[in-house]
C-alpha cells in the first residue's frame, strides 16, 4: 500500500517514464579524450622527441679523441667510430666497445660547455 502510493507519487512528479530519451552527441562524448590525448603530447611526447632528437645528433657528432662519459658513468676516451658502436679507452691498454646509444655526455675541451644528453 505505502509502495503504491509512492509509485503514484512518482508517476506524477515527473518520474523516469515520463523522461524523453537522451541525445548524445559523439563529438561531445569525444571532446574529453581528444583533450587527454593534447595534453600528453604537449607535456610527455613533444619534450621526449625533442630530447632524443638532441641526443641523436650529440652521437652523430662522435668523432676520435673525444672524451665522454657513458650513461652507465664510465669515463673514457673514443679511440674509434663504428656504425653502431664505438670503442673506448677507459685506462691504459683498456679499451671497451659500447654502443653509441649508451653516450651521456661528451666532455668539453677547457672553455666550453658540455653537451648534455638528458
Amino acid at each position: 500500500m505505502i509502495l503504491g502510493a509512492f509509485l503514484s507519487l512518482a508517476q506524477q512528479a515527473g518520474g523516469p517514464a515520463s523522461r524523453p530519451a537522451p541525445q548524445s552527441n559523439m563529438l561531445t562524448a569525444l571532446i574529453p579524450f581528444i583533450l587527454v590525448f593534447v595534453i600528453f603530447y604537449l607535456l610527455i611526447i613533444m619534450p621526449q622527441r625533442k630530447k632524443q632528437k638532441r641526443h641523436m645528433g650529440m652521437v652523430d657528432s662522435l668523432k676520435a679523441g673525444d672524451r665522454i662519459i657513458t650513461t652507465g658513468g664510465i669515463h673514457g676516451t673514443i679511440m674509434g667510430v663504428q656504425k653502431d658502436r664505438i670503442e673506448l679507452k677507459i685506462a691504459a691498454n683498456v679499451k671497451i666497445e659500447i654502443t653509441k646509444s649508451a653516450v651521456g655526455v661528451i666532455l668539453a675541451p677547457p672553455g666550453q660547455a658540455p653537451e648534455k644528453a638528458e
